[in-house]
């Protein structure tokens, strides 16, 4: 052997990337001999060592790529790619410039100068450190893939076994041996099987609910992989048998290789979040109003920077005063720092984070905390079925036994939806008064049987298939007859109870392993007498071609009649419309050649059961006595959830790995299409979806949609057209299918219990408990949690616009700078902090589920929010600088006496030219108080404009923060009145108020903090003035209420909604 190599290399190894003719190979459309021609090698040999070299040059090794992610200082450089961020980086850099040179050209350089730059600058820091972290953690879903591959596998080579060779050696035309529980290592051919079955559990790969059976048998070359029956995938994991097999693709060539490369593409292909996006077009509209407001504000005061005379009508002797320049352009930059909403970023990663609390409370396990705002406006949710819309554990729901002679068939309904052996009960069910035909379906349900049931934690669990399992918990359900319960009561605390009593009572002494030829399995018993007989389950067709007799209710035994075949196989069909997977029951006692059989192997029986073709002839003459229907059955909340998500606007597509037929009646089962509704244009396989002319047009249909037997490429299809169409898509799933449709939607959602680490890593969200409904209430938080937050970007922004139209106020006017950048950014990013995330806990609106979802481009601030908060913005401009001008100017305000601590009142024209103080004649003023100071002026009384300002500063700041705590009250609804939604609704909020005057009052009488901030203490009296200044901003918010309910209809015309309530 070893032949060919030398071709293949010359043929296929461009020197580009490793391709050949073997990776594109339809292996299972192809016969065995032609396959082992084609990939040139003999199954009981193996390749030679040089013809694997010689493969390994041209094919690398069986690994994934590796993709090198962006650097560290990449990531660290994409942080600063924000408009917000960038902004606050100019202002950070221009104010440090500016304290730097206020020192260098002689004055104090004082800690207080660069407070403001390095506050920002820990801001970014921060802001970049959390970035950084989050996007680190965005290729963890490739490397938990590569955790799933094979480690090692037995394969052939020269004609000898190597059992432990590591799989990333393996190359194409390999001959590899499979056991149960190993993991298979590359895609591969089944040669031939060494056990009668094989079954391979590859529902992470295909969405399979159950254990796949194997065969050698070629099949059609256009099937779907689901219908690959003889190709095992890479990944996947051996549940049952024996087999050789024949490495077809390795490395990236392999399916897992393909999910590989579809995360990659989906990592290039992530968007911002809604938010994010409306969040940097507010930081490009901010930059240009705050670009155009400096300049402005700087140009307004030229005349104090700028002079000239005028010779001979033509301007001369131009003077510049670069003192004065700097300091108009110190005022801008305070402008700039007053309209960028530092503490925003922060406040939002609060009520974010506080939003996966909640949301974990209801078993939603938020990643990324974009996520929990982006389901918020979600408006399409793309569902797998098993283990979100259904339980992902097989339970009977029905049970068929046998009537009276020539009667109908008795049918009993089965309840449960989990392997619970106390979920639910038989309906109708004579508890200890088994007949004799229904303790025979127990016996075989309970002996018949290699899994079991055990509990873990709150939870149950199968071992070995999870319809055997599912037929363990029948019999348990179904009890034990009389005569069989004392003696069975030792085992009480047993979990399988009843099927632990059959046991012991029929004792199995062989095996008849299921086989695709006959499709049943069985098991030969001694009982207690010490007769034989043989217990088997299986296709109740196969069954009925086998079996001669029907036991009858009362044990007795007829045969079988064409009347009788009939309903059973009418019963057959019943089931199997509804999805059951029907399961019959049959037994034999005449069994002459097992009488004295015990297991020996020199028995004559035994080299009967040694080979499996006699296993029909063994199974003959039976007495069939029963059937179940059994299925994976939906969750009991999914119908009403689905239900809730139609009121809410949002539509739901199930899309599947399983069998059309199966997913269509659970979808009808839970609410997804109704029970008779024609459903021809709505379900469709993936493979008929991709041939669509316009698959698009599909997509946009009203109504719910189904998709069946569905690829990876299949789901990334879906919601890539999903999100070109504007729509935002949550996708579910638990597989390795399932990673790159994860990645690529706006909400990727994996399960918690059943879900791959794979599917976890991929996905934004992780629901701990599999269940939809938690989706749908996860929505619900998400809508709330966008609420609030619209509720505190609009109390910072209002307050932000109050500040900024006071600095543009001030310098219009001319009088001294009443707020300096160090008291904006406290106000900004501490006092403004705690009232802003407490908004985060507002009550949700009780109708929060019942509206359309919110379009992704729907705006933060409508343009009658936008007024209400420029009205509000200019009453505090007009606060904070007019409280500055009546300290100056008035020694009593509305009969609040302002003279206490003896300041100097001069004229309104005095203070909007006090830089022309030192031109005026006799100008005094007199020493003043503040808290333990006394400020005189005998030297320069000028210096009263500036060091002397001091006071009015501190009022002007007391009554921007108290109306700042006020307005909060005023974001607790956007068109409500505190009348109707008063502030103790919201307890958290009236703490942070409690909290943000605290800090305030810190800094005023806290004679370290007080100088960091250049304020000082005030008297009760200026408290009064601050209080009366600052509450008339509550009415009029209430006034502008009122106005915008009376106006709403007026305002919001009626617009047909994008999802129609279906």
């Amino acid at each position: 052997m070893g032949k060919g190599g030398e071709d293949y290399e010359k043929k296929e190894n461009f020197g580009g990337r490793r391709e050949s003719s073997m990776e594109g190979y339809a292996a299972w459309s192809k016969d065995v001999t032609e396959c082992e021609e084609k990939f040139q090698v003999r199954r009981e040999y193996g390749l030679s060592n040089n013809e694997v070299e010689k493969r390994r040059q041209i094919y690398g090794f069986n690994e994934l790529e590796k993709h090198e992610g962006p650097s560290i200082f990449r990531l660290i450089l994409d942080q600063f790619n924000d408009t917000l961020v960038r902004i606050l980086l100019v202002a950070a850099v221009v104010s440090f410039v500016l304290a730097w040179y206020d020192g260098d050209e002689g004055g104090e350089m004082e800690i207080t100068a660069f407070v403001e730059p390095l506050v920002i600058f820990l801001i970014l820091i921060v802001n970049a450190i959390v970035g950084v972290w989050q996007e680190n953690n965005a290729e963890k879903a490739l490397e938990a893939l590569k955790d799933i591959q094979s480690e090692h596998t037995t394969v052939i080579r020269e004609g000898r076994k190597i059992s432990s060779l590591p799989a990333k050696d393996l190359v194409p035309g390999d001959i590899v041996e499979l056991r149960v529980g190993d993991k298979v290592p590359a895609d591969m051919r089944v040669l031939s099987l060494i056990s009668s079955t094989l079954r391979v559990e590859q529902g992470s790969l295909t969405g399979e609910s159950e254990a796949v059976s194997k065969t050698t048998k070629a099949v059609a070359e256009d099937v779907e992989i689901q219908g690959k029956k003889c190709m095992v995938f890479a990944g996947t994991t051996v549940v049952n048998g024996n087999c050789i097999c024949l490495v077809t693709n390795i490395g990236m060539s392999t399916e897992i290789g393909k999910v590989h490369l579809q995360i990659q593409e989906a990592l290039q292909c992530e968007e911002d979040t809604p938010l994010k996006k409306k969040l940097n077009q507010f930081g490009e509209t901010l930059t240009a109003i705050i670009g155009v407001i400096c300049a402005l504000v700087w140009l307004i005061n030229w005349k104090y920077f700028l002079s000239w005379e005028y010779v001979d009508g033509w301007p001369r002797n131009f003077k510049f005063s670069f003192e004065k320049c700097t300091y108009y352009f110190e005022i801008a930059v305070a402008l700039a720092v007053a309209a960028i909403p530092e503490g925003l970023p922060a406040v939002i990663t609060t009520c974010l984070a506080l939003g996966t609390r909640k949301m974990a409370a209801k078993n939603a396990l938020v990643r990324k905390l974009p996520s929990v705002e982006t389901l918020g406006c979600t408006t399409v949710i793309c569902s797998d079925k098993t283990g979100t819309l259904t339980t992902n554990q097989m339970a009977v729901a029905k049970l068929v036994a046998m009537g009276s002679e020539g009667s109908a068939l008795r049918m009993f309904n089965v309840e449960g939806i989990s392997y619970d052996p106390y979920d639910g009960k038989i309906q109708d069910w004579p508890m200890g008064q088994m007949d004799p035909n229904l303790q025979m379906i127990a016996k075989i349900a309970a002996v018949c049987n290699d899994s079991g049931v055990e509990q873990s934690g709150q939870h149950y669990v199968a071992n070995g298939l999870p319809t055997e399992a599912a037929l363990k918990v029948l019999a348990e359900k179904m009890g034990l007859p009389s005569g069989l319960e004392s003696g069975s009561s030792s085992g009480n605390s047993d979990v399988l109870r009843c099927s632990n009593t059959w046991n012991k009572i029929e004792q199995r002494i062989a095996t008849l392993e299921f086989d695709r030829d006959r499709k049943s399995m069985g098991v030969i018993v001694r009982s207690n007498s010490g007769r034989p007989s043989l217990l088997v389950k299986g296709a109740v067709e196969y069954l009925l071609e086998r079996s001669s007799f029907v036991q009858l209710h009362d044990g007795s035994v007829v045969e079988l009649g064409q009347n009788l075949r009939g309903l059973i196989l009418q019963s057959l069909h019943e089931m199997s419309t509804k999805a059951l997977r029907v399961l019959g029951f049959a037994y034999k006692d005449d069994l002459p050649e097992f009488a004295t059989y015990t297991g020996d192997e020199d028995h004559p029986a035994h080299k009967l059961l040694l080979n499996p073709a006699n296993y029909s002839s063994i199974e003959s003459e039976l007495i069939f006595v029963g059937l179940t229907g059994i299925r994976d059955p939906p969750r009991k909340e999914v119908r009403q959830a689905i239900e809730d998500c139609r009121v809410a606007g949002i539509r739901v597509m199930v899309i599947t790995g399983d069998n059309k037929k199966t997913a269509e009646a659970i979808c009808r089962e839970i609410g997804v299409f109704g029970s008779h509704e024609d459903i021809s244009s709505r379900s469709l396989t993936g493979k008929e979806f991709v041939e669509l002319l316009d698959p698009k047009s599909h997509l946009k249909q009203e109504g719910r949609l189904l998709f069946s037997r569905a690829e990876p490429r299949h789901k990334q299809d879906i919601v890539r057209l999903l999100k070109e169409d504007g729509e935002v898509v949550a996708m579910t799933g638990d597989g390795v299918n399932d990673a790159p449709a994860l990645k690529l939607a706006d909400i990727g959602i994996a399960m918690g219990i059943a879900g791959t680490e794979v599917a976890k890593e991929a996905s934004d969200m992780v629901l701990a408990d599999d269940n939809f409904s938690t989706i749908v209430a996860a929505v619900g938080e998400g809508r709330s949690i966008y609420n609030n937050m619209k509720a505190f970007i609009r109390y910072m922004i209002s307050s932000n616009i109050g500040e900024v139209f006071s600095i543009f106020l001030t310098a219009a006017l001319g009088i001294p700078e009443g707020l300096i950048p160090v008291q904006l950014l406290w106000v900004n990013l501490v006092t403004d902090g705690p009232p802003a995330t407490a908004l985060g806990f507002n009550p949700p609106d009780k109708d929060v589920m019942k509206k359309p979802p919110r379009r992704s481009t729907d705006s933060l601030i409508s343009p009658w929010i936008l007024f209400r908060y420029l009205v509000i913005g200019v009453y505090v401009g007009l606060a904070t600088v007019g409280i500055f001008i009546i300290w100056y100017t008035h020694d009593s305000f509305f009969g609040i006496d302002l003279s206490g601590d003896g300041h100097s009142l001069v004229t309104y024209a005095q203070l909007a030219n006090w830089g022309q103080c030192n031109s005026w004649k006799n100008f005094t003023v007199s020493p003043f108080t503040a808290g333990n100071q006394v400020f005189s002026f005998d030297t320069n009384p000028c210096d009263y404009f500036q060091t002397g300002k001091i006071k009015a500063m501190t009022l002007s700041l007391s009554v921007l923060v108290a109306i700042e705590m006020f307005n909060s009250l005023n974001a607790l609804s956007e068109d409500g009145s505190l009348l109707s939604m008063p502030p103790w609704v919201n307890p958290y909020l009236l703490v942070a108020m409690s909290v943000s005057f605290g800090l305030h009052f810190l800094i005023l009488y806290v004679p370290f903090l007080a100088q960091v901030f250049g304020i000082v203490p005030l008297s009760l009296n200026e408290w009064l003035l601050v209080l009366l200044v600052a509450l008339p901003v509550i009415l009029i918010d209430e006034v502008l209420k009122l106005v915008g309910r009376c106006t709403s209809g007026v305002r919001t015309p009626t617009r047909r909604s994008k999802h129609k309530a279906e």
